[in-house]
């Protein structure tokens, strides 16, 4: 499985500055134009192609930069017009580029041609565990680990790196807070808009969503009987170190007891960048992994889940706008608050008896499967964290971003009808009239 973490992320950061200065020294020698570069460190998916498809739609001709091989052929498929973000041709294309539409960092698209554009952070979830400026893991390197002078450097750099955001949607008030402080920005940059990665679970009647989740996850899992529950187990990055979470054999044994008395069938998606083994020690179908190698993208697939079992993952606000129940698994909440930290307190989000362990946790889950109290419980716990989140719920979070940005940009170029921009600005609740007031944290 592949690994990341801040520290080697931020050393190899330091070594590529002379590259850094070479890449804006070029920036300020070649014009930018109006054209759109988009990149997203998920792939082929997530708020950048929910926003590519409503620029297109608009008009716009969006060129997609890859990442892999794989982004390469996701994109082919989906007739998403792309070519390589590194290289010369990916340098040129992001430095000639009027906007950079980013998830991950400034690394989706040419990370030294983003000087100088109009640059649009999606980020990729409501942040619950502490990111960017107030995560101390933020500026962390494994060059001189413990030297505070570098430490206040990294710290110094990423500022200076996110301050040149022109827009970074939020979901709520409350959420805006959180990424004013973790970003450096303020009100003019964070715009309570809705984030466009969630459109997908507000949008079409509960049936049909359902029914085109179901399909996307089959073709990932395989068919799962009508009958069957789905429960995803989704654990949070832990930086390049082991997930603390994975079952021993006991706690497999008991896993799969539960599953099969309840008739459920547990996915499995770690964090694209941790590690962790999830191998039940025999062979079933009632495990199986849902990992980012077979679904790039996991929120269109959230319809076609029953129970989400999670630790410090922002997928847990998510799933409320589906009212969906939650067994909150946290193996190390204390030590986790006090190395990464919480916005707020854990308790807030997870309630008071998050499981300890998968003993606990596969105890939780029997009862919210097999008795429709607890299902209704925790779908109404699930349901109100969400309302606290997010501030929209219509499927339009996309189309209020793209407002924004071309009211911010002046508009469509090549000549395509000011209308369509003008329209989508006015529209009620649209990002040019999002409320000014701070969040929270």
């Amino acid at each position: 499985m592949a690994s990341f973490s801040f520290r080697a992320g931020n050393a190899g950061k330091l070594l590529r500055i002379p590259l850094y200065l070479l890449g804006r020294l070029g920036t300020l020698l070649v014009p930018r134009g109006r054209d759109w570069v988009i990149g997203c460190g998920a792939g082929i998916g997530d708020g950048a192609l929910a926003l590519w498809r409503a620029a297109s739609e608009a008009g716009l001709e969006p060129l997609w930069l890859t990442g892999s091989d794989r982004e390469a052929r996701d994109a082919a498929a989906l007739g998403i017009r792309a070519i390589p973000k590194n290289g010369l041709r990916g340098w040129w294309a992001t430095a000639r580029a009027g906007v950079v539409v980013v998830t991950h960092g400034f690394g989706d698209a040419n990370r030294y041609a983003t000087a100088g554009a109009f640059l649009v952070q999606l980020w990729h979830g409501i942040p619950l565990k502490r990111i960017g400026l107030d995560s101390p893991a933020t500026v962390q390197s494994a060059f001189l680990p413990d030297f505070v002078p570098l430490q206040k450097l990294l710290g110094r750099l990423y500022r200076a790196q996110t301050r040149r955001i022109h827009v970074l949607p939020a979901a709520s008030d409350r959420s805006r807070g959180r990424l004013e402080s973790a970003f450096g920005l303020g009100v003019g940059q964070v715009l309570v808009t809705g984030e466009p990665r969630v459109d997908v679970l507000s949008a079409e009647d509960p049936v049909s969503r359902r029914a085109h989740a179901v399909a996307r996850r089959g073709v990932a899992v395989g068919p799962i009987g009508d009958g069957a529950r789905v429960v995803l187990y989704a654990p949070t990055w832990r930086d390049g170190a082991p997930d603390p979470a994975v079952p021993s054999d006991a706690e497999w044994a008991r896993i799969l007891d539960v599953l099969e008395r309840t008739d459920s069938v547990l996915l499995v998606r770690s964090h694209p960048l941790g590690e962790g083994e999830y191998r039940p020690p025999v062979s079933t179908d009632r495990v199986r992994s849902i990992g980012s190698a077979l679904v790039a993208d996991i929120t269109p697939v959230l319809p076609a889940i029953d129970v989400l079992v999670t630790d410090y993952s922002s997928m847990a606000y998510d799933v409320g706008l589906l009212a969906m129940p939650v067994v909150y698994l946290a193996p190390d909440p204390v030590e986790y608050a006090a190395t990464r930290g919480f916005y707020g307190s854990y308790a807030e989000v997870a309630g008071p008896d998050p499981a300890a362990d998968w003993s606990e946790a596969a105890a939780q889950l029997e009862a919210t499967l097999a008795a429709p109290t607890e299902f209704a419980r925790r779908a109404e716990l699930s349901r109100g964290l969400s309302a606290r989140m997010h501030a929209h719920r219509d499927g339009r979070n996309t189309a209020r971003v793209l407002a924004a940005i071309l009211a911010r940009t002046g508009g469509i170029p090549g000549g395509v009808p000011g209308s369509v921009a003008a329209s989508a600005s006015a529209a009620p609740g649209s990002a040019a009239s999002a409320p000014a007031s701070k969040g929270t944290a």
